[in-house]
């Protein structure tokens, strides 16, 4: 299976002490040279930083063949660009990625699309985790989502 992801799910899982739950799901999961970017600004959160630079395996590192197209940077930042451009590149069986307009074009692209609470999902339909406690951890960082959004994954 192909897995690209983009900053945000790989960001969200490590800081809840969850990014294992990607090797275990997908095996190996591919980044951008933007994401490792993104992963690594001295903005990003030190714990972010610090598990990106000792990038365990199952992390890899391609490149695009192409620069971004332009029509991608129109209405989205670079890493979301380059993971969209490398999963289409790489025809990838799934896209990790949570913003909302990134999902819009990736769908309309016709890749396949799940976000850090679907990887949650997953994990907790496994026995994995208890997908309760994971929000509540998610929800002391600065990832968005509305009680409607919360409500419904813990239902299903």
């Amino acid at each position: 299976m192909i897995v690209v992801a983009d900053t945000s799910p790989l960001r969200y899982l490590i800081l809840i002490g969850e990014v294992e739950l990607l090797p275990r799901i997908y095996g190996e999961v591919i980044i951008s040279d933007a994401v490792l970017g993104e992963l690594l600004h001295r903005n990003t959160p030190e714990v972010v930083r610090n598990f990106v630079s000792g990038r365990p395996d199952w992390i890899k590192l391609k490149h695009l063949e192409k620069p971004v197209e332009s029509s991608l940077r129109v209405y989205l930042d670079l890493g979301e660009s380059e993971s969209i451009q490398l999963a289409a590149q790489l025809k990838a069986n799934l896209l990790l990625i949570d913003e909302r307009k990134g999902r819009i074009v990736a769908k309309q692209r016709g890749l396949d699309v799940i976000g850090t609470f679907g990887v949650l999902l997953q994990a907790e339909k496994r026995g994995w985790i208890d997908l309760e406690v994971a929000l509540e951890k998610l929800e002391k960082e600065d990832f968005y989502f509305t009680a409607k959004l919360r409500d419904k994954f813990l239902k299903d």
